[in-house]
């Protein structure tokens, strides 16, 4: 167990910034992530947590869209503010820049304890949040997944999937780009050596046996699985494409981390005159046992997974204990 560095830092503790290299490569398991993120759902539905609605300014021009996000762990003590700023435009790789930084403080002595890079923090709570919504959301006999795309999300998947599924064995991946599909099956094999991944040339067919289908392409796939591809008692969970409208507008039921949030972003999922179905139950109160996600074996679930702060909170203070740890990071006396 490594011992928190941070329980000896006060007020006139200089602030540590930790920046995308030195975050790289701190050692956090998939089973710790999934459980932090947990946890603060939990402190989140209990009402010891805080989490306000984000804040957002975009260019008129479509230019750039920037967010501001709040949040205050009750259970860690810890209070946080992230920000993040994309600038694309021309909706093209070459020309979008994209930043995210999560500022830690502690509640308990007013310490501040790092400023941070957060692009791993998402790369690695979002398939956190995915795989406690596929746990919760499965029917008993599941095993067959099928994972479309092959960017950071779907990357990081599987090992999070697995962590709290281990029940699932059939693991199918549809993908287009070769350096992606070499690194899924990388990264599964550095987490689950004996896991076999099956590529799929359809994602279509491959849909139609598959218990859960993992949504992670880019906005650029051509893939839009129908709901008339679902077998019964299937789960679907969109993290950023690759489902069509009607496997939400078709669901037996519609479970998702935040309703208002998706309410907010998922609007590209509207039917023909704009509405969104509404959510039956929310993850918080899910793992709190004050909601059920699944009424009957063969109802088909849609989930919808958008990020709370208080998960980028929870899995950017495991990091932050780890690295300020080993020594990584520069001390700066900002307020000196």
């Amino acid at each position: 167990m490594i011992e928190d560095p941070l329980s000896t830092r006060d007020r006139a503790t200089p602030l540590r910034i930790l920046s995308r290299g030195d975050l790289a490569d701190v050692p956090v398991a998939p089973v710790e992530v999934v459980r932090a993120v947990e946890e603060a759902y939990i402190a989140l539905a209990a009402g010891d947590s805080d989490n306000p609605r984000k804040l957002s300014v975009a260019n008129p021009d479509g230019w750039s869209v920037a967010y501001a996000m709040l949040g205050r762990d009750g259970r860690r003590r810890v209070v946080a503010m992230k920000t993040s700023y994309k600038f694309d435009p021309g909706h093209d790789r070459t020309t979008k820049r994209y930043f995210t930084t999560i500022t830690l403080y502690d509640d308990t002595t007013g310490a501040p304890i790092a400023m941070m890079d957060c692009s791993r923090v998402g790369a690695l709570r979002t398939p956190a949040v995915s795989a406690l919504l596929v746990r919760e959301t499965l029917h008993r006999d599941a095993e067959a997944v099928l994972l479309v795309g092959t960017g950071t999300q779907g990357r990081n998947a599987l090992p999070h999937l697995l962590a709290a599924n281990p029940q699932l064995r059939k693991l199918m991946l549809y993908g287009t780009h070769p350096e992606g599909i070499e690194a899924v099956h990388r990264q599964l094999a550095d987490y689950a050596p004996h896991a076999l991944l099956e590529n799929v040339d359809d994602p279509y067919a491959a849909a139609r046996t598959a218990d859960v289908v993992l949504a992670t392409a880019g906005p650029g796939t051509e893939v839009a699985i129908e709901s008339e591809h679902l077998k019964p008692g299937s789960v679907v969970v969109l993290v950023g494409y690759g489902l069509a409208p009607s496997t939400l507008h078709d669901a037996d039921r519609v479970v998702a981390t935040s309703a208002e949030q998706m309410a907010l972003t998922g609007t590209d999922m509207a039917d023909d005159n704009g509405e969104l179905r509404r959510v039956d139950a929310e993850l918080p109160q899910i793992l709190s046992r004050r909601a059920v996600a699944r009424h009957r074996a063969e109802d088909k679930i849609f989930v919808y997974n958008s990020g709370l702060v208080l998960t980028d909170v929870a899995v950017a203070h495991a990091l932050a204990v780890r690295a300020i740890a080993e020594g990584r990071g520069t001390e700066v006396p900002l307020w000196d």
